[in-house]
């Protein structure tokens, strides 16, 4: 079924999306709550200013995601965690770590929904995760090292 969105329904989509949904989604969920609307040839031509914006905003999205994958690629991402006598770390690096550490690092902004980490990240050493941004898949190396000994003894002194 062909829907019109009226707000922004996560994982959905955004308010004025055109969109082909599954009939029970939309009869069962959608239109009983009126987030969404039968996108009939009446609701085409009432909305069609709204329905281009929106086409038109869902470009830009694009184009700016296409531009962060650029800026992704080949980039290296650094850690310096705290770790057991055993090498394993007392936290693992989650996606929004990886986030939080490409802002700081890079500048690059990206949600952490976007990033694919396949196992957890628990120990030191190189793994390489991805950024699935606008259909393609950005390698990002994450370097996890061993926060040094001295810089522990030398904070405890201060």
């Amino acid at each position: 079924m062909e829907i019109l969105l009226l707000q922004d329904v996560t994982n959905v989509g955004k308010k004025d999306d055109l969109l082909v949904v599954g009939d029970g989604f939309a009869l069962n969920y959608l239109l009983p709550r009126r987030l969404a609307i039968v996108a009939t040839p009446v609701v085409r031509r009432r909305f069609g200013e709204a329905i281009k914006a929106r086409a038109e905003q869902r470009e830009k999205e694009r184009q700016a995601q296409l531009g962060a994958a650029t800026a992704l690629a080949g980039k290296a991402v650094r850690f310096v965690r705290k770790v057991t006598k055993t090498g394993k770390l007392y936290g693992a690096i989650s996606e929004e770590n990886i986030v939080q550490a490409l802002k700081e690092q890079y500048a690059i902004d990206i949600a952490p929904a976007l990033i694919i980490v396949q196992e957890p990240i628990k120990s030191t050493g190189t793994v390489t995760v991805r950024a699935d941004i606008a259909g393609q898949k950005v390698p990002i190396t994450v370097v996890v090292e061993a926060e040094k000994a001295e810089t522990k003894a030398k904070t405890k002194k201060m």
